[in-house]
């Protein structure tokens, strides 16, 4: 009966933990309702450059291209609510990647460094995984992007090929 009794008085002093939980930052990274899969990094901007997705679909131009430089990030996915582009194939996640533009310190050759802003994919746990030229990109991990960059989302036929303002056709 006294080691019941220890037991139970030892388990009342235990000190409270205050790690991190990721409670609160669910609770403010909600959007219509909706619990978002992803926080923007502190490096994020708005590109100074006109990026733009060519959407193709076997091989066919569909619409307009995407303009992706009014904001900094893109959301992919088939939750309407909180996509800005939304992926109507059933093998897409409701929420299934990011496209982020971030800022960036690069070398030049003569050795100085610059600040560029540059775009970056980032799979948020697909199920049917992302494609950036045909490669599935592992999740939870910036990828950055090149022009004229293929990415795929999921089994989906879709794909959206990145170009900027300057680019030769």
């Amino acid at each position: 009966m006294k080691a019941a009794e220890e037991a139970l008085e030892e388990k009342t002093k235990q000190k409270p933990s205050f790690e991190l939980s990721g409670k609160l930052a669910a609770e403010t990274n909600r959007f219509r309702g909706v619990t978002l899969l992803f926080n923007e990094p502190p490096e994020a901007r708005k590109p100074d450059i006109k990026w733009r997705l060519y959407v193709f679909k076997n091989g066919e131009v569909l619409n307009e291209p995407l303009y992706i430089h009014r904001q900094s990030c893109y959301l992919f996915g088939r939750e309407r609510r909180v996509a800005d582009i939304p992926t109507d194939h059933p093998s897409c996640s409701k929420q299934h990647a990011v496209i982020q533009f971030r800022q960036v310190e690069k070398e030049q050759p003569d050795g100085l460094i610059s600040k560029q802003i540059r775009p970056y994919v980032m799979d948020l746990g697909s199920t049917n995984k992302t494609f950036v030229n045909d490669s599935p990109i592992e999740p939870q991990r910036y990828y950055e992007l090149r022009e004229k960059d293929t990415i795929k989302f999921g089994n989906s036929s879709r794909e959206y090929v990145l170009l900027h303002e300057n680019s030769v056709q």
